[in-house]
């Protein structure tokens, strides 16, 4: 029986410390990474997850077996609502992100961690921007990453659960052990530019979102690194 539970609870081991931001919509929490679904949207205002070199060096492979996801109470987006859309079904949490168990890589392509995404924008600006966090990960150490689109004043919906198409997307990174934290906002479009010029403050994107991201730091700590934006303590 100890054992049963055991193999119960690991999978949320992985979460660390508890740094999830605060949430307007329906809080799920999968096996390596937790989200907050937003029904008039249909889909999550954040995914949050803990990233570490298991995670990113796991031997398990992407399937693309995009599924509805069965723990959102009103029911998610799904596959018809992208179906010749013109959009990529984008990860929030990326696959490469969930490599340690067949059962983080499946989850990763629930449609509660997908929002539509420009193609060029998906395949070439935005995989940048995640290869750079694994990069961080792999050299640094494990990190925490919440990710999410930008809701307001949207491109336009799509499929017949009216899917909102987000106008750009952010991303945070705090790392604990080296005390430092990035913030990146990028337009849901081709663009050309270097990462670098993307970066915002914690402040300005929690203005935006409306979202408190990392409260639960304290309160001196989480205003130097919320408000501060330091290029040179991180490797582009």
């Amino acid at each position: 029986m100890k054992k049963l539970l055991l193999l119960l609870i690991t999978p949320f081991l992985s979460f660390g410390q508890d740094f999830e931001p605060t949430f307007t919509g329906q809080l799920i929490k999968h096996s390596y990474f937790s989200l907050s679904y937003i029904e008039q949207h249909e889909q999550a205002e954040w995914v949050y997850y803990n990233l570490n070199r298991e995670m990113i060096n796991g031997k398990h492979k992407r399937k693309n077996n995009f599924k509805a996801d069965s723990k959102v109470v009103t029911a998610s987006a799904n596959k018809s609502d992208y179906y010749k859309s013109g959009y990529d079904r984008g990860h929030l949490a990326p696959a490469a992100d969930m490599k340690i168990s067949e059962t983080a890589m499946s989850e990763s392509f629930l449609f509660s961690n997908i929002s539509p995404q420009n193609k060029s924008f998906n395949r070439v600006s935005w995989l940048k921007l995640e290869k750079k966090v694994r990069e961080w990960v792999l050299s640094e150490g494990e990190m925490y990453v919440v990710t999410g689109p930008i809701l307001e004043n949207p491109i336009k919906s799509i499929g017949s659960n009216n899917v909102t198409v987000p106008k750009s997307f952010y991303k945070i990174i705090y790392s604990k052990s080296k005390n430092k934290m990035i913030g990146f906002i990028m337009p849901n479009q081709k663009i050309n530019n270097p990462l670098k010029d993307y970066v915002k403050t914690v402040d300005f994107i929690e203005s935006i979102t409306g979202i408190d991201f990392f409260h639960q730091l304290e309160d001196e700590s989480e205003e130097n690194l919320e408000s501060d934006i330091n290029i040179n303590n991180w490797k582009f």
